[in-house]
């Protein structure tokens, strides 16, 4: 039954875009994707009429209800017959679209539905791995994203990931590369992040600010992002260029756009938690390139006084074989940056036993089974000026962990992954 509903969404949504041919753009890599289409999607609102992927919807089923800009109707067979039956009059001028992969053979239909004239492709780690017979073959079937775009069409990949540069070879569109790399056509210097100096951190305050040059062609200027966190969310910035640049939009028109981005739930949101600290909410999913990124943001903030740097840190899922060498490697990077570093549940105990093997006590350490545990005694230790990151993949359930800390829990809902019937049921 879900074969044919897939296939009939597909069929609806491909008839819908023949008819309209909007500009398409598809986002796909391991982690950024939702931070880097958002960020194409507000930038290009300047100029364009924009519609972007709905929620999670990157899949054979979502990616047509994204098009269609339609929500699931969940077991309602009568919610998915007036899908099918509706017809939708209008279109926007820009799709931009997120291209989510869990098999060989996925980017397949996906491309099938909805050919891509840009393709975007942010980073590469081992997450969904598992169902591939190594890394490399999970970047091939990513490939086939790149290798669908038209000649008169556009790349634009990650030049701080060489295995994503790698995969230019695939292309028979124009290429244009982003990063910090001094390579990359749109490049980004003087990276420098600004917190706040009293470290007491409360709701609706400034906690942070990036500040970034970026040089393109022969053309260079400076943007700042309140309360964005780290080289990640310059990253989705610059790939957002590289695509307005693509299609007509000025810097101006590009800058005043900067003013709208705004954190998605889960996706290194700033939260201001318990006793004036800081929540870095990371808990929408994780992989060992976004745990690595993570970290690396949560040793820009340097705490004041007796304030410290605190991950709490979920399994990461769906790593096949390399499940605990990926673990111990954030372990021991762990050690590096944190204070305090708190493990929940049974895979990530490996991170906690390479931090202590890396050098840091035992008694800095804390593991639990699972969220609710980590979030009660997180309660009581947390103290004014603390930068507590929480992450972890989606079966982790972290955001229980930010929801028992954060200073405003009315607003759970607002702020907070998963936070419909379906899940806190």
């Amino acid at each position: 039954m879900k074969k044919i509903l897939e296939h009939l969404l597909a069929n609806k949504a491909r008839a819908f875009l023949a008819k309209h041919h909007p500009i398409i753009i598809g986002v796909t890599g391991s982690v950024g994707k939702t931070s880097t289409r958002h960020a194409i999607a507000t930038i290009l609102s300047a100029k364009y009429s924009v519609v972007t992927s709905r929620e999670n919807y990157n899949n054979e089923l979502g990616l047509p209800l994204s098009i269609l800009e339609v929500k699931s109707p969940g077991k309602n067979v009568f919610g998915w017959l007036k899908i099918l039956l509706s017809s939708k009059k209008e279109a926007a001028e820009v799709y931009v679209l997120e291209y989510g992969i869990d098999h060989p053979g996925d980017m397949d239909a996906l491309v099938s539905i909805a050919r891509p004239s840009v393709a975007v492709m942010t980073a590469l780690s081992p997450v969904h791995v598992a169902y591939f017979s190594s890394m490399g073959q999970l970047a091939e079937e990513k490939a086939k994203l790149i290798a669908a775009v038209p000649q008169d069409g556009l790349v634009v990949l990650n030049a701080d990931d060489s295995t994503v540069v790698g995969l230019g070879a695939h292309a028979i569109a124009s290429i244009m590369t982003y990063g910090f790399r001094e390579t990359a056509d749109v490049r980004a210097t003087e990276y420098v992040v600004k917190t706040r100096s009293d470290f007491s951190f409360q709701p609706g305050e400034l906690f942070s600010e990036v500040l970034v040059n970026v040089h393109m062609q022969e053309e260079s200027f400076e943007i700042k992002l309140e309360n964005q966190l780290g080289k990640s969310a310059v990253s989705s910035v610059l790939a957002a260029v590289a695509v307005a640049q693509h299609l007509g939009l000025s810097i101006d028109e590009m800058l005043s756009k900067l003013g709208a981005l705004k954190n998605e739930p889960g996706r290194m949101n700033p939260i201001a938690g318990i006793k004036g600290s800081l929540i870095l909410d990371s808990t929408y999913n994780a992989a060992p390139a976004s745990m690595m990124s993570a970290l690396s943001i949560l040793s820009e903030f340097q705490p004041v006084e007796s304030a410290r740097r605190i991950a709490v840190l979920g399994h990461m899922a769906e790593l096949g074989s390399q499940t605990e060498q990926e673990h111990r490697m954030i372990g021991m990077r762990a050690a590096e940056v944190c204070d305090r570093l708190v493990t929940v549940g049974e895979i990530a105990h490996h991170m906690r036993h390479a931090a202590i093997e890396a050098g840091m006590p035992e008694e800095h350490t804390e593991e639990f089974a699972n969220p609710v545990e980590a979030g009660r005694w997180l309660d009581h230790e947390i103290k004014k000026g603390d930068v507590v990151l929480v992450k972890g993949s989606q079966s982790a359930r972290m955001e229980k962990v930010v929801k028992d800390v954060m200073a405003e829990p009315l607003k759970a809902k607002e702020l907070l992954v998963r936070q419909t019937k379906k899940w806190t049921k």
